[in-house]
């Protein structure tokens, strides 16, 4: 019993599970926000409440086991990722493959659960969740790619409110994924020097720190653009946009944090990028009261 404990435990370092605290507040955002429009109430029931839970988890599971058994070969020669379960040999192989498969499946099943229009989507969507750890190899939209996977969560809540896609929802898509590609820049200089002599492809690499710094800055300035049309077209209210404008000043600090230290790169991706995500949520609840 207590190899399989610790086997869970493993696998629970491995995916790094507490990190679902990015995109799961922007499925929510979505799923009241459209709720509160097409029902006059925040409720949609706890049914889509369980479902939208597993569909994101098993989702992220599936993403973050895919990445790491892809990246073996990459994170073995890299001191930072060497001591990952994947690579030291806490997490065999066999049992990530056997993972990322459950996962995979119960995210299909959960999509079929939830409409039609959810499952037909749950394939393209697992393809663009494994497309990181693929395009990172070849091309420096990778990071971009990376922000669609975290992207898609609005997209998904509104599917399993709606049965569609409302342009507002694409909006806040394309903020998410400016937002993470955004951070994950930043979180890329830590590797600026491994990625440069192992010929892989993050910005970073190719074109430096001062380049990353100002394409991140670019990244954000279009995220915060992108949640306005966001509040603009689900005709949200004052609360929606004091949200944006704190989030504006969050990711402000972030990079004032990354331009200072370097070695504090980790408290502005974990921790304001956390608590970045909550408080929008809790702004857009408050202005959907």
């Amino acid at each position: 019993m207590q190899k399989y404990i610790k086997q869970l435990k493993d696998i629970g370092e491995l995916i790094m599970f507490k990190h679902s605290i990015f995109s799961l507040p922007f499925i929510f955002v979505s799923m009241i926000v459209y709720s509160s429009i097409l029902n006059h109430t925040m409720w949609f029931g706890w049914r889509l409440l369980f479902l939208g839970l597993l569909a994101a988890v098993s989702a992220r599971n599936f993403a973050m086991s895919f990445n790491r058994w892809a990246d073996r070969d990459i994170d073995k020669l890299n001191p930072r990722t060497a001591s990952r379960p994947s690579v030291d040999g806490r997490v065999a192989e066999k049992n990530l493959k056997i993972f990322m498969l459950l996962n995979a499946l119960l995210f299909v099943f959960v999509a079929y659960l939830i409409n039609s229009l959810a499952f037909w989507l749950s394939f393209p969507i697992l393809i663009i969740l494994g497309g990181y750890s693929i395009f990172k190899r070849f091309s420096e939209v990778a990071h971009l790619v990376l922000g669609l996977s975290l992207g898609l969560a609005p997209i998904a809540g509104a599917v399993a409110i709606g049965g569609d896609i409302p342009l507002w929802s694409v909006m806040l898509c394309i903020g998410v994924s400016y937002w993470v590609a955004g951070f994950d820049l930043l979180y890329s200089l830590q590797d600026m020097e491994y990625d440069r002599a192992n010929n892989l492809y993050s910005i970073p690499s190719r074109y430096g720190k001062d380049a990353t710094m100002f394409i991140s800055k670019l990244f954000h300035a279009q995220t915060i653009l992108f949640w306005l049309f966001f509040v603009y077209l689900a005709g949200l209210g004052f609360w929606a946009y004091m949200g944006v404008a704190v989030s504006a000043i969050i990711l402000y600090k972030e990079h004032k944090i990354v331009a200072k230290d370097f070695s504090k790169i980790d408290r502005a991706f974990f921790t304001l990028n956390g608590y970045l995500g909550i408080i929008f949520f809790i702004f857009i609840w408050i202005d959907r009261i």
